[in-house]
């Protein structure tokens, strides 16, 4: 697998880190503007770019991946692929008149549901797994409780349709707005509200009815 620091060139000067993408209003004219730098191939705009939606998508695949079952693939393993397909695309990106992220995000989906169906494929095949990070601190009990949780995540969110899933990752653990959601599920502020309301509803009184998660 390829590795960032390859593709891109280490930018030279001392501007200030971007903001995450996220942080840009969806008509921001100073990303818009780094956006189209990195699409004539600027290295410094495109570097700035992909450290601006790395942590967007980071959370959003942690949240959608978790740890797959004898997956090949960690979440930060998917994030990679997503910020080289994203280099990839940008000479040919076009904007028309959606946010940027929806772009990113329509990549990152993809992403995520190529390692689903990687983990699906592989299920059978006994591979060990490889943490998303290092772990130096947590003990044996620690770690147990971490999988123990995101196992417990993953399951909750594996009751709701496809939609709410992609709201309430995008809403709660992404940290999107309802305009910014909106934009990204085909849907309008107040849809997505509603949606994120009773998806989570159902998972409260999931875990307050059962003892399996």
């Amino acid at each position: 697998m390829n590795n960032l620091a390859q593709v891109l060139p280490v930018g030279t000067d001392n501007a200030p880190a971007p903001k995450p993408v996220a942080a840009y209003g969806p008509q921001d004219e100073q990303f818009r503007r780094l956006v189209d730098a990195a699409v004539n191939r600027d290295p410094v705009a495109t570097q700035r770019v992909l450290e601006s939606i790395r942590p967007v998508v980071l959370r959003y695949c942690r949240a959608r991946i978790g740890r797959l079952d004898r997956s090949f693939a960690s979440a930060d393993d998917v994030v990679q692929e997503v910020c080289l397909s994203v280099i990839s695309a940008l000479p040919s990106y076009r904007d028309q008149g959606q946010p940027f992220l929806a772009f990113v995000y329509g990549i990152a989906q993809h992403k995520v549901a190529d390692a689903h169906r990687a983990a699906a494929r592989n299920r059978s095949l006994p591979v060990p797994e490889v943490p998303d990070r290092a772990e130096t601190v947590a003990g044996p009990e620690q770690r147990v409780l971490q999988d123990e949780l995101r196992g417990s995540m993953d399951r909750l969110l594996a009751v709701l349709s496809d939609k709410q899933r992609e709201i309430v990752v995008l809403r709660v653990v992404v940290g999107l707005s309802a305009e910014e959601t909106a934009d990204l599920v085909g849907s309008t502020p107040g849809a997505v509200r509603v949606a994120q309301h009773r998806a989570l509803t159902r998972l409260r009184k999931l875990v307050g009815n059962t003892k399996e998660f």
